[in-house]
């Protein structure tokens, strides 16, 4: 059966979704971290898989992660160091030389990502060499292996909106067979805050509205 590696920041005021700062404050921020972490962890579990292992940065030991409770069935590692390929690349492969079934990894910055689309992408996995979930900026929010492929991930420009294009490229050049699912929405400025779900939409989770100038009222003379 297919595991299921979640890489994840600690959800730590200040250090996370900083893009997001700027419209929720560093606490707000931090608490929509918090809230998709446990969100995908649940949709994680609820999914049915062999395993789920939480890749945590910085280690699970850290004192970041003090207070942060997390749902019982969840393994934890630490990604450890280099470059978000390099910790993707170790990831996988320390995954598959443990386990003899395909692999699935995933964020928690798209909580839109459900049990069904991890039980979907885990089935095509069964049919396909590789699995990506692309999302709206160009990244994506899953990719699944059935053979360590570390190609896909040395010298990637992350965080750009070439990311998913450049990997399918990769993929195609290696004669993997891809499937592709649905383009869903990460949450990492503002503006994706309209993309969350029903579930997400408190006040603490919308964008501070800028303050109104002040105006001294003219007297009539």
């Amino acid at each position: 059966m297919t595991r299921l590696l979640v890489f994840a920041k600690a959800p730590q005021a200040g250090a996370v979704k900083t893009r997001l700062i700027p419209a929720l404050g560093a606490d707000g921020a931090a608490a929509l971290a918090r809230a998709m972490l446990d969100h995908t962890l649940h949709q994680a579990l609820a999914a049915g898989l062999n395993a789920v292992e939480l890749c945590a940065s910085p280690a699970p030991d850290d004192a970041a992660w003090r207070g942060v409770a997390l749902p019982a069935g969840v393994e934890l590692t630490a990604q450890g160091d280099g470059d978000l390929g390099e910790r993707m690349d170790r990831a996988m492969q320390r995954a598959f030389s443990l386990h003899a079934g395909p692999v699935l990894l995933i964020g928690t910055d798209c909580p839109a990502l459900d049990s069904a689309h991890l039980r979907e992408a885990a089935r095509q996995l069964t049919q396909h060499d590789a699995v990506l979930l692309p999302v709206a900026d160009g990244g994506y929010v899953l990719i699944g292996l059935r053979a360590p492929c570390p190609a896909i991930f040395t010298h990637m420009a992350w965080s750009t909106s070439s990311v998913a294009a450049e990997t399918l490229r990769r993929l195609a050049a290696l004669d993997l067979h891809v499937w592709q699912g649905p383009v869903l929405h990460d949450i990492d400025e503002a503006a994706d805050l309209a993309h969350l779900p029903a579930g997400f939409k408190g006040p603490k989770f919308q964008a501070k509205s800028p303050p109104r100038p002040y105006r001294t009222s003219a007297s009539s003379s």
